[in-house]
């Protein structure tokens, strides 16, 4: 497991050096992205796409701690 996970990619020969930053990596199988918001949007769920797209993971985990229950923060994307 790695923490700020700082990912450089090659996508058809360009070169992106925009600093995405995976909160954590489980193994090379697992993107976690870590949120304190209110409430899960839209934008969150797509950043989580995003980085597993780009890292070639299949599978994601959004994690919200800013609710009652920890279970109720918990969102599994797969891609």
């Amino acid at each position: 497991m790695s923490a700020r996970f700082l990912c450089r990619w090659s996508i058809k020969g360009v070169r992106l050096d925009c600093g995405y930053r995976l909160d954590v990596v489980v193994e090379g199988r697992a993107v976690v992205e870590l949120k304190t918001v209110e409430r899960r949007l839209p934008i969150h769920e797509a950043q989580l796409l995003t980085y597993i797209r780009l890292a070639q993971i299949h599978t994601g985990l959004l994690l919200n701690f800013n609710v009652a229950v920890l279970r109720d923060g918990i969102k599994r994307m797969v891609f």
